[in-house]
């Protein structure tokens, strides 16, 4: 989109300047047909259809420096749209670009916090084997004290 934009203000900007060099040329046209025009005034008297013609050269003239400066004004508008338009574009870009970033920083974070979660799985399963075994150890531990117990009871029993 920026691509077409700058080529589109380019053409734009290539078109405003040969809308302009026509404007000056016009422009130019239309001083030397005064000077023409003040050179024939000064040198002879001119007939009434003769000023009519100068006249009516010096409208046609005067009218279609109007129309190319309507249409400079026209393409003025249309690129400081399209610079408009490419401004917002390069804001939208910013801040896809911020957004970017907050993304592959949440990223980060949410990797982080998985494998603090994986440690503490690991954790949890190293205590729950260690709470097995220990679950097991105090069983034998209760078999033994019951065999000491029993054997006490009868040693006991035997001195009495």
């Amino acid at each position: 989109d920026r691509d077409t934009d700058k080529k589109r203000i380019e053409e734009l900007l290539e078109e405003n300047m040969v809308l302009e060099i026509a404007q000056k040329q016009s422009m130019n046209e239309s001083a030397h047909l005064g000077w023409e025009l003040e050179q024939l005034s000064k040198s002879t008297d001119l007939a009434d259809s003769e000023k009519s013609f100068v006249f009516e050269l010096n409208e046609c003239a005067s009218s279609r420096i109007l129309k190319l400066e309507k249409d400079n004004q026209s393409l003025q508008n249309t690129i400081q749209e399209l610079r408009d338009a490419s401004l917002t574009s390069r804001e939208s870009s910013l801040k896809f670009v911020e957004l970017e970033k907050e993304n592959q920083q949440l990223s980060k974070k949410i990797e982080k916090l998985q494998n603090q979660i994986e440690k503490e799985k690991q954790s949890n399963q190293d205590l729950e084997t260690l709470s097995e075994e220990l679950i097991k150890d105090k069983e034998q531990l209760q078999v033994v004290m019951e065999t000491l117990k029993a054997d006490k009871d009868r040693q006991v029993q035997t001195l009495q």
